[in-house]
Formats: structure tokens, sequence, C-alpha cells
């Protein structure tokens, strides 16, 4: 067996080349044009057709995962009993698979391998570097020949069954590709006070860096024990992430933050809630938003959480079920109030100067019909960021930061509180509305 052939003339390609290259002699085979150079032997060839790289005796296949089956099932029709087919996939179940597919009633006989090393490890050279090695298909005699093969080279040989390699290599090659991924996105660069540890991260992020997102990518989904990595990953991340969050902000008293403002319908089942639990020592944060309430409640600067998700008449809060998308929290209750709803303008503004109604869009949603048949001329719009909570709105009326032009709707006790002119009252479709809220913490 002195003539090879390598499918796949990547950068690991030119690696594997760089292994052999003084053994054997090589036909080389790409998709895209190979220039030969000098640092390449008299005896390498490179192919131009299939039929030239079925001439060697051994086929080294080094492709992306994603085009394994591929290739393989494109070159199926040039297999020989006499071939030894030789994988270096960083995954091994998918090729095995593969083979298994492709040879079921064939003779040619295939190798299994792994070598656990890159262009950027083995630029210094390849001793003791890890070579993962199964028999699979190949019989004794070729097992053994590329077994001394490589342990010529002062390669470190380790023989393993695919399944045990890809249980093994999911939490060492993938975990460090995806922490490598993971630091590069952070935007982990070097500083003139970087200890050795902070170093060692920098090298990591290089080295996996320097790989294609390709190779990134199929790691992660070609071996079935990565999904699992990345999901205990994230389990043990945000264990440890709440366990350096206080139990509590103030030791003294409960820290609720709330979607809404002062005046709010949320400040009214706040209040529901705690005369409901007796609560006695809390304090109340006005955040405005369920994004800001969630965000908050990540960052340990509220205890609790609350926010309204859905509506008898307007259905369900969509600001809330967009940030409850992103954060990971536990329900502690859940309640329901009734809503009623009020129009109120500038103390020094009349009706008739009114031309738009700022609210949120479940008011409006919960007061469509009135609104069309009472106040049709008026136009609605929802205020952008914290302006959405109607609370703000009537805060900002009566500082004069928003127009007289400019109406709201919301609970009746923002006239009172805001001293709001109540242009009329009970606006809701429906008499019997209620909104549901609920109340969280951290998990």
């Amino acid at each position: 067996m002195k003539k090879i052939s390598i499918v796949g003339f990547g950068r690991f390609g030119e690696v594997l080349y760089r292994l052999l290259k003084d053994d054997f002699t090589i036909t080389l085979f790409d998709r895209r044009e190979i220039i030969k150079d000098k640092e390449m032997t008299d005896e390498t060839s490179i192919a131009s057709t299939l039929n030239e790289v079925y001439e060697g005796d051994a086929i080294f296949y080094a492709v992306p995962i994603e085009n394994f089956e591929e290739v393989i099932s494109s070159h199926k029709k040039y297999f020989q009993a006499r071939h030894l087919l030789i994988d270096v996939l960083s995954v091994k179940m998918h090729p095995k698979k593969v083979f298994e597919k492709y040879l079921r009633e064939s003779q040619t006989q295939a190798l299994l391998t792994h070598p656990m090393f890159g262009p950027d490890s083995s630029k210094w050279g390849f001793e003791s570097l890890p070579m993962i090695m199964d028999k699979f298909l190949a019989n004794k005699s070729n097992y053994n020949f590329w077994r001394r093969v490589f342990e010529a080279k002062k390669l470190k040989v380790i023989e393993m069954s695919a399944q045990e390699h890809d249980k093994l290599a999911a939490n060492s090659q993938g975990l460090t590709h995806f922490i490598g991924r993971l630091l590069d996105s952070y935007g982990l660069e070097a500083t003139n006070i970087d200890s050795l540890g902070t170093k060692k991260l920098l090298e990591i992020k290089d080295q996996t860096c320097n790989d294609t997102w390709q190779l990134f990518t199929n790691l992660q989904h070609y071996n079935p024990y990565t999904k699992r990595m990345r999901i205990k990953l994230g389990e043990k991340y945000d264990d440890l992430y709440n366990r350096l969050l206080p139990k509590q902000v103030d030791p003294k008293y409960i820290t609720y933050g709330i979607q809404g403002g002062r005046g709010s319908f949320n400040e009214e089942a706040m209040n529901y809630f705690l005369d409901k639990s007796q609560t006695k020592k809390y304090k109340i944060k006005y955040l405005y938003t369920t994004e800001a309430v969630l965000s908050a409640l990540h960052a340990g600067v509220i205890d609790r959480g609350q926010f309204a998700i859905h509506n008898s008449v307007g259905g369900i809060v969509g600001e809330s079920i967009e940030a409850m998308a992103k954060y990971k929290f536990k329900i502690v209750e859940e309640f329901a109030i009734r809503i009623s709803h009020t129009l109120m303008i500038r103390s020094d503004a009349r009706i008739g100067e009114v031309d738009t109604i700022m609210s949120h869009p479940q008011v409006f949603a919960q007061c469509k019909k009135t609104l069309s048949e009472k106040y049709p001329m008026l136009k609605r719009i929802s205020g952008k960021g914290k302006l959405v909570d109607h609370a703000l709105v009537a805060k900002k009326l009566s500082e004069y930061k928003l127009p007289k032009s400019i109406a709201t709707i919301g609970s009746k006790v923002l006239a009172t509180i805001y001293n709001l002119k109540t242009v009329e009252n009970n606006l809701q479709d429906a008499k019997e509305n209620f909104t549901s809220f609920i109340l969280v913490e951290r998990t």
C-alpha cells in the first residue's frame, strides 16, 4: 500500500498531506483548483477526474462533515474490493452511518479515524498528538498497517469506538470550540495586565476561530452528544450567575418591579396582591415595561417582578410575550383585576383642542369599539420605550412635557394624581373587563 489519495485539500487536507507525503505516492483531489507548489514531492499528482483518485489503495476523505455523505454517495460507483476508505472527520458516528449505508453490499473496507489536531496545533510537528482509530470495516492487516504508520509519525494512537469518541469529544473538542466562539462573540481582547489564565483563554479563542464557521457548526450538529453539552453548559451558567446575586436586594424589605408607573393598572394590581398576601415590608420600583421588569430581575436589581399578560377583551399583552421569550423566571402567582378606562386631558386643555390619544396598545384593544363610535376623529398612538405606559404619559402631560393636543386613557386615579381633566369614564367595550397579571422571581 504505497499509493494513496486525499479527497479534499482544505486546511486539514494540507495537514494530512504534510503528515504522509514522505512515505507515499499521493494523489490530491478537490472541487477547487489545486496549484502544485514547491513544497509538494515529485510523487504527488493532482487528479482532474475521480478515476485517477481511485487508482490509489487507500482514500482519505478530508471534506467538510456536512458534505461527507454527498461525497461518498457520488463516489460509490468507483469503490472496489481492494480499496480502504479512511475518514478523518471530527465526528465519528456520522461517517460510520454513512459508510454502513453505502458499503452495505460492498467488499470495500472502511477505517474510522480522527486526528485530534489541526493546522495550528501541528505546525511544530506531530509528536504525541492524539490519533483516534476505530477498526470498523477494515481487516486486521489494514488496521495494523495504518496504526504502525501513525505510530511511526510519533502520534499517540488511541483505539476507541465511534460512539465513545463522540461522547468524549462533545465535552472536550465540542465544548472547547463552543467556548472559543463564545469568547470571540464576547469580544475578548488582550490587555497589558492579562494573567496566564487570560492568555490561555485568548489562545483558545484564536485557535478555534481560525477554523471555519462551517467546521464549528458541523461539530455542534453532527455529534449527537453536543446538544446535551450546550444545554448543561447553559444550566450551569444560569446556576453560577444566580448564585452571585443577592437573595434579597435589601434585607429590610422585598423590592418589587412593576410594568407600569404610579397610578397605572399595574400599581393597582400590585396593591391588590400586597393586600391579599398581607405583605408589610416592601418597596415598588416603577419600570414601565415588561422588558425593563425582566431585565431588572435578571440583573438582581429587584427581587420580584409583575406585569400584565392577558386581557379578557384585548387578548395577550404583546410586549409581555416578547419580553418573556428572552428571560428565564419562575411564576410565583397569577391573579386578575377588573379594569375601567378613563379619557383624560391636560388641565389647561379643552377636548376640542385634542387630536391624538396616546396610550398602551392593550388600552386601545379594550376600547376599540367605543373609541370608534365616540371619538373617531382622534388619532390613536402608543409611545416609544417607557412612554408605552399610559401612567407615564399622564405624568408627562401634567409636567407639560407633552402638548395639550394629546390625551391619554388609563385608570381614573391618574386624573387625581397628576391633576388632569377627566373627559369620560368607562370607555372599555365590555362591562366585565379583566386583566391577568403574573408575579415572577428568579429561578
